[in-house]
């Protein structure tokens, strides 16, 4: 059953303040171990994840109260000052986060993982994870992060598969001790010294390497790689932005494993 509490329309209220303190400050997050998460289907994915939320903020002019946790309902006024975007649907939450480590990881035969070294935008690390979700990558693996895995403009451009796709933060040295423990073959995009994408197997245990649009990966990775592949750049530009690369890499491991599958 849904527990509300009380009603808030205080813009100074404490709990707006850290709620508001929250989504600005990830030392803030890292102190509270709380993150905020906005919109009905984030918070049921949180759900779903089997993370617990602390409590769930709702208008009652925009939407009902979320059922199964404790619920505090705000005004209009309030909600506007504690919603990121105009078109959620009257939810916002404060969610305990869950820091998954490298050996937490439960992967199946033949996994298909995608490690991404300092990325710094957390739209892009967003829309990798939902290229991901979509391709049923078996987890994300961010090294060497510029920005927390719990940062609101990452949890609204990933639509929520920041929960639904295993993410780990480590270092570049401990995932590559571990891709290298686990067997999963290492394959780094990158322009020079490389394979087109599609001439490489990606059908055993996979790990798609990708480094930042400004200065690509480092030469730890590079030297640790099983092989290096690149997609073809037909125009007057030599980049694309690294989640269109994830996507094209991710769904071409996709293509080939289904062609496995299909054959008679």
């Amino acid at each position: 059953m849904t527990t509300p509490d009380h009603y808030i329309s205080s813009l100074q209220n404490a709990q707006v303040k850290h709620l508001v303190l929250l989504q600005q400050k990830s030392a803030e997050r890292r102190r509270s171990g709380l993150f905020v998460v906005e919109g009905r289907r984030e918070l049921q994915h949180c759900i779903n994840a089997g993370l617990s939320v602390d409590t769930a903020y709702y208008c009652p002019d925009l939407t009902e109260a979320p059922a199964g946790v404790h619920a505090v309902a705000v005004s209009r006024e309030v909600y506007a000052k504690i919603a990121y975007r105009d078109t959620t649907e009257g939810v916002v939450a404060t969610v305990e986060a869950r820091q998954l480590a490298l050996e937490d990881l439960q992967l199946g035969p033949e996994p298909l993982v995608v490690v991404l070294e300092r990325v710094e935008k957390p739209g892009n690390l967003g829309a990798v994870l939902r290229s991901a979700d979509a391709a049923g990558v078996d987890a994300v693996l961010v090294c060497d992060p510029l920005t927390d895995l719990y940062n609101p403009n990452l949890i609204r451009s990933s639509i929520g598969a920041v929960f639904t796709v295993p993410c780990v933060a480590c270092s570049s040295a401990e995932c590559i001790a571990y891709l290298k423990a686990h067997g999963i073959a290492i394959l780094t995009a990158q322009l020079q010294d490389s394979s087109l994408y599609y001439d490489t197997d990606m059908r055993r245990a996979t790990a798609i390497v990708m480094g930042t649009e400004a200065t690509g990966l480092t030469q730890q990775w590079r030297d640790a790689a099983d092989a290096h592949i690149r997609i073809p750049m037909l125009g007057a530009l030599d980049s694309l932005n690294v989640s269109a690369s994830a996507a094209i890499l991710m769904f071409e491991a996709v293509r080939q494993r289904q062609a496995v599958a299909h054959q008679p």
